[in-house]
């Protein structure tokens, strides 16, 4: 089965000049554990919510940094067609929980997490 058919597709993103602050409201206030950051629509980066706690225990003026300050320039994603095994293997291969979805353009698609995997393979549906 394909990974479409179980990711998320409203992907809340920050821009490459959006302030930490406003990653960390994202984080607090909708329990995200990382986001991508855009330009264009296209992703270049995702900031993930330790190093943003990382990056505020080293500096106390981290939340006046901007997004691209501190993001991951190299994440792992995966395309429209990659099928859901394929996907569980990247996220335990890199040891990562969250899989940014992109289309042949590099535009985010829709992302897919351990828990959206979980949840498909679950008997009830429901893993929380």
């Amino acid at each position: 089965m394909n990974i479409t058919s179980i990711m998320t597709r409203d992907v809340v993103a920050v821009e490459m000049d959006d302030p930490l602050e406003t990653v960390r409201v994202f984080f607090k206030n909708i329990a995200f554990h990382s986001i991508p950051v855009v330009a264009d629509l296209k992703l270049v980066g995702i900031i993930y919510d330790y190093d943003l706690f990382a990056e505020e225990w080293r500096d106390t003026n981290a939340l006046k940094k901007e997004a691209h300050e501190i993001m991951d320039k190299v994440p792992v994603t995966v395309d429209t067609k990659i099928s859901i095994e394929e996907a569980i293997n990247l996220l335990a291969l890199n040891n990562i929980s969250y899989l940014p979805v992109l289309s042949s353009e590099g535009i985010v698609e829709g992302i897919v997490t351990r828990k959206d995997i979980i949840k498909f393979y679950s008997k009830d549906g429901n893993c929380y």
